[in-house]
């Protein structure tokens, strides 16, 4: 069930629903997002940032392909927020099915090129490519890379946008920010700017810094056009926050024995984005 991110969001934007891209960091996390995908039959996209994929290692991806075969659910693999050709080669080569060429930093028409040129290399094997245009923003320094102030994307750009470059999907802002939001700070999705750019475009949408969010405003968003939400955070937060109970007792030291209540936790993170994103049962339609 190794399939390309269109194959998954072509489905997603004809049924109204958004497909979670969960950022996994190790094997056991990985395997955690399989075990919950498979159990709620929710197509599924593991997505990898090149920071991370620096962490674990090229060879990582091939045992990700692997399982993915034997999966009972649609599984893209997705190289996440990457910035140039050079790391669209890399990751085509390291065995993804799907890639992401940022280039919502760049002037409009450097984007565009940029994007452009991704894409054609990527549909040059077959791989689908997300874009981005407008900018989110960034909570805290663990979080990816994001602008001081939100740029929001403007309907008519994005049509221009995915007319020049070709992409297949697109991701835009719509007030949301990588990270973890501190108490002073309340996001809010412009949920009109969504309306108005999902009549615009026909490509799949794609909604990043989708972690702390309030969760009627990520459901709605999901109903109304989002069809990929980026949940890394949220299930990193849950997964390391039990590690470090279990590890209060000085005396385990087996990752057997650590891990398993770590997953268990993020697990049930992902469950709740998976139902909330309205991907639970979706497998079926693939």
């Amino acid at each position: 069930m190794l399939v390309t991110g269109d194959d998954l969001l072509k489905v997603a934007n004809q049924h109204s629903f958004a497909i979670p891209a969960f950022n996994i960091s190790d094997w056991a996390m990985n395997r955690g997002i399989f075990e919950i995908g498979e159990e709620l039959q929710s197509p599924l996209l593991i997505a990898i940032h090149p920071d991370e994929l620096a962490h674990l290692g090229d060879e990582l991806v091939l045992a990700i392909r692997e399982r993915a075969h034997r999966s009972s659910v649609p599984v893209a693999i997705h190289f996440d927020h990457g910035a140039t050709i050079d790391q669209m080669l890399w990751a085509i080569q390291s065995g993804f099915t799907s890639v992401m060429l940022d280039g919502s930093m760049l002037p409009f028409d450097e984007n565009v090129d940029l994007t452009r040129r991704a894409v054609e290399a990527a549909h040059a094997v077959g791989l689908s490519v997300e874009g981005e245009l407008g900018t989110i923003g960034k909570t805290d320094s663990e979080a990816e890379d994001g602008a001081d102030e939100i740029i929001y994307t403007k309907p008519e750009e994005a049509v221009k946008f995915v007319e020049a470059t070709g992409v297949d999907s697109l991701a835009i802002a719509i007030g949301t920010s990588h990270g973890i939001y501190p108490s002073w700070m309340k996001p809010e999705l412009k949920l009109d700017l969504l309306r108005d750019i999902k009549a615009a475009v026909s490509v799949p949408l794609v909604l990043h810094g989708g972690s702390n969010n309030p969760d009627a405003e990520i459901g709605q968003a999901a109903k109304m056009g989002i069809n990929k939400i980026n949940i890394s955070s949220d299930i990193k937060v849950a997964y390391h926050v039990k590690m470090r109970e279990v590890l209060a007792d000085g005396s385990v030291r087996e990752p057997n024995t650590i891990q398993p209540p770590a997953v268990e936790a993020m697990k049930a993170e992902a469950a709740h984005k998976i139902r909330l994103f309205g991907s639970d049962g979706k497998a079926s339609l693939y």
